[in-house]
């Protein structure tokens, strides 16, 4: 495959992975330097993208379901699910490009002990009126309230534990109030990924699985792999000697399941969550396969570091919204300030479309698996490696566009040999 089809192979159909830096093409994670001047490479890429045949690219065409993103339901957007969002997005968008047909899941957090923390305080603490108002204000006044509440009142615990065990036994009562939070979340959520340019397939969650879950119960006891402990809960041995010196608990000693249980029920070969959970997905990998599920070695988790340090005019703050609306903020005084700015139909979608994109940039740029500190001033600077001067350089793209037009119609016979080697 020549250097161009490599280049072409990489970005066709993924615009939001497409970043002009300096004297070359990036992609997150794959860096391609080129000779050719960029603006001509990518104007002509740019005008290719929606041909799958005019580099000679054969591509295998396959189905891959990818879930990225992954917030809990019932609370605001946490700005800690933006790397996931992101970086998800970007191997699904990758995915795409390559020829997949790839299905967008969203497999939201929406089943635990903490819904029935929830359930029980909306029951005592809760208002149908302000959640109309304010929807997921009020479920997280009312969750701060209740969990504060359970730290000294032993009878609220208990509540909460009746609460999840009538969810899991499909309590009408409980299963309506948990629906209810469930499609409010989601609406909410939609708004955040539109800002972002993400969308989803399908909204699925662990909740969707949860019926299966005695059945795999069931299947690992009677392989002889589930044991109950002295304190009454459900574990899977995963120590070498068979000595439960390491182990995984899959039940509450009450009968209802854990988080990792959800995971034994439905899988995916790739998990892109942050490194805490990396001992959580070395032990289901281990159960899968003492499972027989043998495709299971082929499982990856892609772990990565959280990013510190975010805030904005409110204060210390870890809500998405908060962040994005402090991205349009600044990149909108920054652009009264300038002394090149012309005058816009709309400064505030610019200033939201140049925030969002520095935002996703410095993402990028950010090391995977390492924390690293966010910087207000780096993350809109107009210079560098920043998504600020990438909407630049688009906006450069757009306008050689109309002045200096490419001629692509016969981009077969293009005589790629003559680029110069990659370094």
């Amino acid at each position: 495959m020549n250097k161009l089809s490599l280049l072409f192979r990489c970005v066709r159909n993924v615009p939001q992975a497409v970043h002009v830096m300096g004297n070359k093409l990036v992609l997150p994670f794959l860096v391609c330097y080129v000779g050719l001047f960029p603006l001509v490479l990518i104007n002509r890429l740019l005008k290719e993208q929606n041909c799958p045949n005019c580099f000679n690219i054969k591509l295998d065409m396959f189905s891959v379901l990818l879930s990225n993103s992954s917030p809990n339901i019932a609370k605001k957007f946490h700005a800690g699910h933006l790397r996931s969002t992101i970086i998800g997005n970007f191997i699904a968008n990758l995915k795409q490009a390559l020829g997949n047909d790839v299905i967008r899941v969203n497999y939201l957090g929406d089943w635990g002990m903490q819904f029935g923390l929830l359930g029980a305080g909306f029951q005592r603490l809760g208002s149908q009126e302000k959640l109309q108002e304010n929807a997921l204000q009020h479920l997280y006044e009312v969750y701060v309230q209740v969990n504060r509440e359970a730290e000294h009142d032993g009878s609220i615990q208990l509540a909460a534990a009746e609460f999840f065990r009538r969810l899991e036994q499909h309590d009408e009562q409980a299963l309506s109030l948990w629906k209810q939070f469930r499609e409010i979340t989601v609406e909410e959520y939609k708004k955040i990924y539109e800002r972002l340019g993400v969308y989803f397939d399908q909204y699925s969650g662990e909740s969707f699985h949860q019926s299966k879950t005695r059945e795999v119960l069931k299947d690992l006891q009677s392989q002889g792999l589930l044991k109950t402990t002295e304190k009454g809960t459900g574990v899977v041995d995963l120590s070498a000697e068979g000595d439960l010196s390491s182990y995984a608990t899959l039940v509450r000693s009450d009968g209802t399941s854990l988080y990792i249980t959800s995971h034994t029920v439905v899988f995916f070969l790739c998990y892109k969550t942050d490194k805490s959970q990396s001992v959580h997905f070395q032990q289901l990998f281990q159960i899968l396969q003492a499972m027989g599920h043998h495709w299971a070695d082929g499982c990856v988790h892609v772990p990565f570091g959280l990013v510190v340090g975010m805030s904005s005019r409110l204060g210390e703050v870890v809500l998405l919204e908060d962040i994005l609306n402090e991205a349009r903020y600044r990149m909108l005084q920054n652009m009264r300030e300038a002394k090149t700015s012309k005058e816009l139909a709309d400064p505030e979608l610019t200033a939201e479309q140049i925030g969002v994109s520095a935002l996703i940039i410095q993402d990028f740029k950010g090391p995977l698996i390492s924390d690293y500190k966010f910087d207000w001033q780096k993350v809109l600077q107009a210079q560098g490696d920043t998504g600020v001067f990438l909407q630049y350089t688009h906006a450069r793209l757009r306008r050689s566009d109309t002045e200096f037009p490419i001629c692509t119609k016969n981009t077969a016979a293009a005589q790629t040999s003559l680029l110069p080697s990659v370094q």
